[in-house]
C-alpha cells in the first residue's frame, strides 16, 4: 500500500507541476486557445499566475516533505487542499460545458482522495 500511495502522489505532483508551469509561464492568451483553457477568458491574468504558484506549491507539497522526513503530515495536508482544488476546477469546467475535463478532475480527485486517506490513516508517516 505504501507503494501504491508513493506512485499515487508522484501523479498528482508531475499533474501539479505540469499544470503550475502551464499557469505561471504561458501568457493567458495563449492557455486560453488551448483545450480546456477557454475558462483564463473570465480570469484575471493574477489569477491565472496565482492558480499556477499554488499548483506548483502542490507539487512540492506532495512529494518533498515525505522525502526530507520534514512535516510529512504536509503530504495529506496537500492531498486535501488539492481536492478542494479539484471541486473548484469541475465547477469551473461543468459552467464552461467541458465534461471531459470534470472526468479528469474527478480521476485526480480521487487520487487525492486516496493519497489523503492513506498518509492520515493507515500508511501514517507518523505510525
Amino acid at each position: 500500500m505504501n507503494l501504491s500511495l508513493w506512485i499515487a502522489a508522484g501523479l498528482l505532483a508531475a499533474v501539479a507541476l505540469a499544470g503550475g508551469i502551464t499557469k505561471t509561464f504561458v501568457p493567458k492568451k495563449k492557455l486560453a486557445e488551448a483545450a480546456g483553457g477557454g475558462w483564463t477568458a473570465h480570469a484575471s491574468v493574477g489569477f491565472v499566475k496565482t492558480l499556477g504558484v499554488v499548483e506548483l506549491l502542490a507539487a512540492v507539497g506532495l512529494i518533498l516533505p515525505a522525502v526530507l522526513d520534514i512535516a510529512p503530515v504536509m503530504v495529506p495536508v496537500t492531498a486535501v487542499c488539492w481536492i478542494l482544488l479539484m471541486v473548484g476546477a469541475m465547477v469551473t469546467h461543468l459552467r464552461d460545458g467541458e465534461a471531459k475535463f470534470v472526468v479528469l478532475n474527478l480521476v485526480y480527485l480521487a487520487l487525492a482522495a486516496y493519497v489523503a486517506w492513506g498518509r492520515f490513516g493507515p500508511e501514517s508517516f507518523t505510525s
